[in-house]
């Protein structure tokens, strides 16, 4: 089962466009990613600029209106994301318990969906879409 564990840094809502962290922070955290890598479950892994250098795209009345960051009415934002292939929740729960993150920071845990996991009239309809794993 793909998981995706994501990363909710504490402040980072309200970050400088500049903003980097320790080397210790980055060191320790490399450690982790080099566990995830060793133990065979990761698949991916990235770190995202804060907010206030992104930018949304909504779609109210069903036009695009792009809002430059940082999103005020936000109180948490992703900070990164590692994709990790496990065999359960509890697994993946684990893999995030281990973390060396802040005091501050939140890892959600979510399981990706699979096409096997739609029913078949989903299924057929996306058939022929390469980029989808069945």
């Amino acid at each position: 089962m793909r998981f995706m564990m994501l990363m909710i840094p504490g402040g980072y809502a309200t970050a400088a466009p500049d903003v980097m962290p320790s080397a210790e922070a980055v060191e320790a955290m490399m450690k982790y990613n080099e566990e995830l890598k060793r133990a065979g479950v990761l698949l991916a892994l990235d770190g995202l600029h804060p907010p206030s250098v992104g930018a949304r795209v909504s779609f109210k009345g069903g036009k695009p209106a792009v809002t430059d960051g940082p999103f005020a009415e936000v109180k948490e934002v992703l900070g990164g994301y590692w994709m990790i292939d496990v065999r359960s929740r509890e697994e993946a729960i684990e893999g995030a318990r281990r973390c060396p993150a802040g005091d501050n920071d939140v890892i959600e845990v979510r399981r990706v969906q699979e096409m096997s996991d739609f029913p078949e009239d989903v299924q057929k309809a996306a058939e022929g879409f390469s980029g989808l794993k069945s």
